[in-house]
């Protein structure tokens, strides 16, 4: 047995399509009409309360409890994508973790929270380009220099 992803429900299967191919460049992997798959991982779903045999008034949503993550290593760049999104309601906009990682999160059309980080290797190189050694990065970050070295030669 093998992990495939995750599947979620949406209302209206085309619009969270575009929302997804436009915003993060996922790439359709498998197309049911109903159900889309990308080669990412992510599924949508349409009419999963039928298919599940679930009343439409147990979907849950802006439930909180999970998050679709995203790693972006333009993290500025799609800020500024984002605001072509007027419509996108926010559960916080940009701001730095405890380790150094920016992330901002928000909510798809039918209310999955999604998070998208800086990626990980970009903000090691943030802190080392400021002039911090890689010692300095390591405190910040909570992790070994090893773990830095092995992250910076994926």
């Amino acid at each position: 047995m093998r992990y495939l992803g995750i599947a979620i429900s949406v209302g209206d299967v085309n619009a969270s399509r575009k929302f997804y191919e436009e915003l993060f460049g996922t790439e359709v992997y498998q197309d049911y009409g109903l159900c889309v798959g990308f080669s990412c991982g992510l599924s949508l779903q349409q009419d999963f309360d039928k298919i599940m045999g679930v009343p439409k008034e147990k979907m849950v949503r802006d439930s909180n409890n999970m998050e679709l993550y995203f790693e972006e290593e333009n993290f500025d760049g799609f800020l500024k994508k984002l605001e072509r999104y007027p419509e996108i309601r926010y559960l916080h906009r940009a701001r730095e973790q405890p380790w150094g990682q920016r992330s901002i999160r928000f909510y798809d059309p039918d209310g999955h929270l999604i998070e998208v980080g800086e990626n990980m290797k970009a903000v090691i190189n943030r802190f080392l380009s400021s002039g911090m050694s890689m010692d300095a990065v390591s405190k910040r970050m909570g992790v070994s220099v090893a773990d830095l070295e092995k992250l910076l030669k994926e």
